[in-house]
């Protein structure tokens, strides 16, 4: 049965009110619900949320990905508990975040030490800042349609913009020096002639090149991400490989194992968390070298610190996090019930006569309605917006909570009991889009 959301009684129509009054667009972020559908919610368990009024949905945002366990883990909550009796915050070495450390090293391929931070954002920032001391270069190039957190560097050209000039950068926010326009280059995602051509007019300039494995729901031409890889070997430039959603999602040596690419610093957040805040910065041992504290009277010193960074509680979760991950099959499980779903709504969209793609990796897709392939950000930009849009508010009216517009993230806890709930739901929606 539908979920009817544009009924909210007067304690939940209170709260809203006071999100809008107190907080920018009564908004947390970027990421609002539109009004129609907005709610406040109460608590999350497994693949399930509720709101403020009791109401259930399948949830699919999982908190923007880091609830890669499900809400409220019993192991991940324990491990919380466990730490905080102990104490939450020290500024000092705890062995949660040796360990957690450890973990990460073990993992990651490119690994060999970790540097903790306290969000996506810091990890990306400060991963290209290592970069442009370690070569001695300003420059930096990012792919079209790429999102690397909300940093100076990152917010150019998230999406297309007219046609392409590239490498000329368009920055996404007001506030940003208009002298990075200069130090930022743009390449298509998935055209590795373009790229190539653009790195070798600009050697000696670029310190590093940043990508997406998985660019938003766009998943790389096979052979795209290797090539990449020489590229930057072959003109000294550091490869970052953004693995903030793709690490220990895709794998748990992440998209560097699932794809089989080497890298020399990457990117991490999201599922290493357990739902609290922390990110890390994985690399080479001589690149993180250039933030050890006993080196900050150096030239080349890089100053990379935050007063909760590594904080125990993070740290204790994510260890609880990764330890699920660890067990036998989760990987395979959590692509099939994702692929599953994805399949499934692909096959809606033919019942009903949509063209519904949904673009991505089992566990993290993003469904849209488009009638052109998805291979780079101005095909991605070529959807039906608005039909898209409308669909992802069905959802939600369905109780089915999804980000409209945006990316489904899966989680182990999601069952195919989940799915089979959700396709039938989509097709409700979807019939409704239709009759618009």
């Amino acid at each position: 049965m539908a979920v009817d959301t544009t009924f909210r009684t007067a304690d939940h129509l209170s709260l809203l009110e006071d999100a809008e009054r107190y907080m920018p667009g009564g908004a947390l972020g970027a990421f609002r619900l539109p009004d129609e559908v907005q709610v406040v919610i109460r608590e999350g368990r497994g693949s399930r949320v509720w709101d403020v009024e009791g109401r259930e949905y399948v949830d699919y945002v999982l908190g923007s990905g880091p609830m890669l366990a499900g809400h409220a883990h019993p192991a991940v909550v324990e491990a919380i508990a466990q730490q905080a009796a102990r104490g939450s915050q020290f500024y000092l070495l705890t062995e949660p975040a040796i360990r957690l450390a450890q973990t990460v090293c073990q993992a990651a391929p490119c690994a060999e030490q970790v540097r903790f931070v306290g969000s996506g954002s810091e990890a990306t920032g400060y991963a290209l800042r290592l970069a442009r001391a370690f070569t001695g270069r300003d420059k930096i190039l990012k792919f079209e349609g790429g999102y690397h957190g909300v940093g100076d560097y990152a917010l150019y050209s998230t999406s297309a913009h007219g046609d392409p000039a590239y490498p000329r950068a368009h920055a996404e926010s007001a506030g940003i020096p208009r002298v990075l326009d200069d130090h930022v280059l743009i390449a298509p995602f998935n055209d590795l002639e373009t790229t190539g051509r653009l790195v070798a007019e600009h050697a000696g300039e670029v310190a590093a090149a940043i990508v997406e494995p998985v660019q938003r729901c766009i998943p790389p031409a096979p052979g795209f991400l290797q090539g990449v890889r020489d590229l930057t070997r072959e003109h000294q430039v550091l490869l970052v490989l953004d693995e903030v959603v793709t690490g220990f999602r895709l794998a748990w040596g992440g998209a560097q194992e699932y794809y089989g690419v080497q890298c020399d610093l990457a990117a991490y957040g999201k599922a290493i968390s357990g739902g609290l805040s922390l990110a890390a910065i994985a690399g080479r041992r001589d690149v993180l070298a250039l933030c050890d504290p006993r080196t900050a009277k150096s030239p080349n010193h890089v100053v990379i610190s935050g007063t909760l960074s590594g904080n125990p509680l993070s740290a204790a979760a994510g260890l609880a996090t990764l330890a699920e991950l660890e067990r036998p099959g989760v990987y395979d499980r959590l692509h099939a019930v994702g692929n599953r779903l994805r399949q499934g709504l692909e096959e809606v969209g033919r019942r009903v006569g949509l063209p519904l793609r949904a673009p991505g990796e089992g566990p993290v897709f993003q469904p849209l309605i488009s009638a052109h392939p998805v291979t780079d950000a101005r095909s991605l930009g070529m959807l039906d917006a608005k039909a898209t849009q409308r669909f992802g508010v069905e959802l939600v009216r369905e109780g089915i909570m999804t980000n409209p517009g945006g990316k489904m993230y899966l989680s182990i806890a999601h069952s195919e009991a989940d799915v089979d709930r959700t396709l039938a739901a989509s097709e409700r929606a979807l019939r409704t889009v239709a009759n618009l």
